[in-house]
């Protein structure tokens, strides 16, 4: 898929094949797989069809990208289902780790959510991480939509940081992800990628 970029992923239209790249490459891979298989029936993630070593297979679920259809003119109704999953999510004290629109597929008839891709980073937390890195991602990658954040912290059920906490979060998870580029390949271009985003982040104001 091409939001991707610490796996690889195929899939032929009935099951989708996730191989894990990079730094604790097995770890991700069990964490992903016992949070798919744990949250099965409580929010909509892909049903679990096959575990390997190095991979993970899912059922293929239909679905637009939450990103595709941000650029296909409905930002709007994206965030605002983005800020209600988030909610049930938090009630079961999971933290996602990678949240936004990225990894979900929506309904594009209704904007609901049918899938939530990616719980390779799921961890128990604090719901800042998640709020403040689904900012990040419309900050990030959809700068024209920043004004819209408003209605997916609507959405929310739930307390929403101010964003000193975000831009703290949103701080310490670039520095997390540079520091995995740095071990999996030092110098490389994604250790600098996250160099200037890390730059970049810090230099925000509300």
């Amino acid at each position: 898929m091409k939001h991707g970029y610490t796996n690889s992923t195929f899939g032929d239209g009935a099951l989708v094949v996730k191989c894990y790249q990079g730094p604790e490459a097995a770890f991700r891979l069990s964490t992903e797989s016992r949070y798919l298989r744990r949250l099965r029936g409580r929010v909509p993630v892909p049903r679990v069809h096959k575990i390997t070593s190095n991979s993970l297979t899912t059922r293929f679920v239909s679905g637009e990208h939450g990103q595709d259809l941000m650029d296909d003119g409905h930002a709007l109704e994206v965030l605002t289902e983005c800020g209600r999953v988030l909610g049930g999510i938090h009630r079961l004290g999971i933290v996602h780790g990678d949240y936004g629109p990225q990894n979900m597929l929506f309904d594009p008839a209704t904007f609901r959510t049918t899938a939530i891709l990616d719980w390779e980073w799921a961890h128990p937390g604090r719901p800042v991480e998640d709020l403040a890195w689904c900012e990040w991602i419309i900050r990030s990658h959809h700068p024209e939509h920043v004004p819209l954040l408003e209605h997916f912290f609507a959405a929310y059920d739930g307390l929403v940081p101010v964003w000193e906490e975000r831009q703290a979060a949103m701080v310490a998870r670039c520095r997390a992800l540079l520091d995995f580029c740095a071990r999996w390949e030092p110098g490389g271009d994604g250790e600098k990628l996250w160099l200037t985003r890390l730059d970049v982040t810090s230099a925000w104001t509300e």
